[in-house]
């Protein structure tokens, strides 16, 4: 009876888990004996909502993503203001009248959320996408629904 040591478990398990991958999505990219596993996107329409890392505020991100042939096609994003029941948008400055800071920071973060869905149309990799200056608030929500 031969012993089984822990690194050859671990080698198992890894041979094991790759042919699990391989037989579950035929058409990735698998490296065996490598932790890198590379699948390309599945195509299909996906809808997702988040708040990222602002769970105490009443804003949610809403996106409407469609694949097509393993790409990003189509890239739908919204913000929504769940306390006031309104969209974020060109026009939701006018909740910050009287503050300058915020009313920039409002238009700042109006341009990235028109802004993102055509960078990840682009960059066809949510890592690759850059935020823009002044938008990391709808940036961080977009991300964390487009992951």
């Amino acid at each position: 009876m031969e012993l089984i040591t822990a690194g050859k478990m671990k080698k198992f398990v890894s041979m094991c888990s790759g042919l699990l991958l391989l037989l579950l999505f035929p058409e990735s990219s698998i490296c065996m004996g490598q932790e890198a596993v590379v699948t390309p996107y599945i195509d299909g329409i996906y809808e997702g909502r988040s708040r990222g890392y602002y769970t105490e505020e009443p804003y949610w991100g809403i996106t409407r993503i469609k694949i097509e042939n393993g790409k990003f096609t189509e890239v739908h994003f919204v913000i929504r203001d769940s306390s006031l029941h309104e969209p974020f948008d060109g026009q939701y400055e006018k909740h910050f009248a009287g503050n300058p800071v915020y009313i920039n920071q409002s238009r700042s973060d109006w341009a990235g959320v028109q802004a993102y869905p055509k960078k990840l149309r682009e960059k066809q990799d949510t890592n690759k996408l850059d935020a823009i200056s002044g938008a990391t608030w709808s940036s961080n929500i977009f991300r964390a629904i487009a992951s």
